[in-house]
């Protein structure tokens, strides 16, 4: 099923060169759109530098994870995956300086909660922000208005397969045919916790869930000081296959390695960020529709909302 999906074909990369070559051209463009449209720019440094973007994205991203966590009901773990997703494919394409990501990490949210039939009203999911009834409709209206917009960047493309499901069928494949593991349950927390660091990474835009589902289960066998190499050899028949195999194990350290990498976004460093992106917005973005430039093809009424009406300490 995934080598037939959308994911498969349209949104699964080779390297992780490719993706930052990818949003480095966003920050280009934007750039360049601002520098074409006739505003004044005393200095280039007034935008955000790529690394800068990364180190922003990291905390909508974090705060979007917060958000679903401590979302009442509780949010599936597919759904939080999807939503992750979609705010990392969502800024592939467009630098965070043109779409903020304080209002397009509700609307991913909002929309996995659509598409993965996780069915809470509007007012119920805004009624998660600890915000005033009036104004919690006022960021639904700004929900909505994105909505589109999230839709049209993404695509279409909105299935997403997370490794949550790969998991649970390598638990019960282990139950099954590997009672050398006396007891597959003992890996599900370390293993889960793989799963969101992953999520938190490109991971899931360069390799199959199957496979990240995998490494999480053998991760999580390591360090519990198991060895678990005889179950690839037997119930994956790769004892033969040794070039299978190898690809397997190389995919298994950059996984890890990505992981390795991952970088907590430090508090002074975002606060100074934030205060670039606000700027930006404020200066270059103040005329235009909420959705983009008005040369964009994005169809869009104007905003009901200003998103200065409302900032990241709405969420807390």
């Amino acid at each position: 099923m995934f080598h037939n999906s959308s994911q498969f074909r349209f949104w699964t990369f080779n390297s992780e060169e490719e993706l930052e070559r990818m949003r480095r051209t966003a920050n280009h463009d934007f750039r360049k759109k601002i520098l074409e449209s006739g505003k004044h720019v005393v200095d280039e440094s007034v935008f955000l530098e790529r690394h800068e973007e990364d180190v922003l994205f990291r905390h909508y991203e974090r705060r979007l994870l917060d958000l679903c966590n401590t979302f009442k009901p509780a949010m599936p773990k597919s759904v939080i995956g999807t939503a992750l997703m979609y705010l990392r494919r969502f800024y592939m394409n467009n630098s965070i300086m043109e779409y903020h990501p304080r209002i397009i990490m509700l609307t991913c949210a909002y929309l996995a909660c659509k598409v993965d039939e996780f069915n809470v009203s509007g007012s119920q999911f805004v009624g998660n922000l600890p915000e005033s009834p009036a104004r919690q409709i006022q960021v639904l209206d700004q929900i909505l208005e994105n909505e589109l917009l999230l839709i049209q960047q993404l695509n279409f493309h909105l299935v997403v397969h997370n490794p949550y499901r790969p998991m649970e069928g390598l638990l019960i494949d282990l139950k099954t045919r590997y009672p050398a593991l006396e007891n597959p349950e003992s890996l599900r927390k370390t293993a889960d916790d793989f799963l969101t660091q992953a999520a938190m990474t490109d991971i899931g835009l360069l390799f199959p869930p199957s496979q990240i589902a995998l490494t999480a289960i053998l991760n999580s066998a390591s360090r519990a000081g198991l060895k678990m190499e005889s179950y690839l050899m037997e119930c994956f028949a790769l004892k033969e296959d040794k070039e299978s195999l190898s690809k397997l194990y190389d995919s298994m350290r950059r996984m890890k390695t990505c992981i390795k990498r991952y970088e907590f976004p430090k508090p002074e460093e975002v606060m100074a960020y934030k205060q670039k992106l606000e700027r930006i917005h404020a200066e270059f973005l103040s005329n235009k529709r909420k959705r983009g430039f008005e040369d964009d093809e994005h169809v869009a009424k104007e905003a009901r909302v200003s998103e200065e009406e409302w900032t990241d300490e709405d969420l807390t």
